[in-house]
């Protein structure tokens, strides 16, 4: 396999930032492997690493970006801020710690983890994030499971004051082949929000998808290699999650092959519309 830097698209975001389209995801990636796992996988190319306070391994993200040896501003670090830290002075608070973990001086992109809505804080929450976007702490602001509805209501908070109107960057969703989420991706097209994909690979179920490995075996890949490029070709951020160093480097060789309009037409058959995560609009 082989990987160039430059075959990762750059994608440019509402507030000017650029990011590398294909990242690593460390969603349970356990503290004693994140390490190695973090220099691995910038060994490999990856420029893009994305993090959570729940993750319980911002420590370990920061160390392996220092113990890589390539300078900070060239990767781009996303964390979150979970649930129970929502409301404008618990996130401030929220945000410091991120960033006392992580040892790093700011924060590329920063979002909610979820929206939370039985809590009615995360307008509160958006307005704190501001906050640290003016200080310098964060240079993009964003969320995640947010769905259109709770997006309006950010938006209404900025017509009526309650923030300063910021739009968010980049929106992280539950998004893959059996999940495609086509009512988001529109909403967030129409209002320059990019969509960013997590459980890209519905968490390992399409290994075995029928129509995914014969798209597969026509291109001589990997069914979630078919998967990742999907993403890559819709315009989606993508975040596939691995700790096998073999997977890290085969996950991000999906630049040398395009899915023409049959492939396309074919994944599209094979929507479910059932989610593997919780229901953002209870969780």
């Amino acid at each position: 396999m082989s990987f160039n830097l430059a075959d990762n698209p750059i994608v440019t975001l509402n507030n000017g930032q650029q990011l590398p389209q294909l990242g690593l995801g460390v969603y349970k990636v356990q503290q004693d492997v994140a390490v190695h796992v973090i220099e691995a996988a910038i060994e490999r190319g990856y420029r893009r690493i994305d993090t959570a306070a729940l993750y319980d391994n911002e420590v370990e993200v920061g160390a392996g970006i220092r113990r890589s040896g390539i300078a900070r501003e060239n990767i781009f670090v996303t964390t979150k801020v979970w649930n129970d830290r929502q409301g404008y002075d618990n996130a401030l608070e929220a945000i410091d710690e991120s960033l006392m973990r992580l040892n790093i001086d700011y924060i590329d992109m920063l979002l909610i983890h979820w929206p939370s809505p039985a809590q009615g804080k995360f307008v509160e929450t958006w307005a704190a994030f501001e906050k640290a976007l003016e200080g310098g702490k964060i240079r993009g602001i964003g969320v995640a499971n947010f769905q259109p509805w709770h997006l309006d209501e950010l938006v209404e908070a900025g017509r009526d004051g309650r923030t300063a109107g910021s739009v968010p960057a980049l929106n992280q969703i539950e998004l893959n082949p059996t999940f495609q989420q086509a009512q988001a991706r529109a909403y967030h097209q129409a209002h320059g929000i990019a969509t960013e994909a997590w459980a890209p690979i519905a968490r390992g179920t399409l290994t075995n998808d029928r129509v995914l490995a014969a798209i597969a075996a026509k291109h001589n890949k990997s069914t979630t290699q078919v998967a990742i490029r999907w993403h890559v070709q819709l315009g989606n951020l993508v975040i596939p999650k691995t700790t096998n160093p073999d997977r890290l480097a085969e996950n991000i060789d999906v630049f040398d092959f395009s899915l023409d309009s049959d492939d396309l037409a074919a994944i599209a058959g094979i929507e479910t519309g059932e989610r593997n995560g919780p229901d953002p609009d209870k969780f």
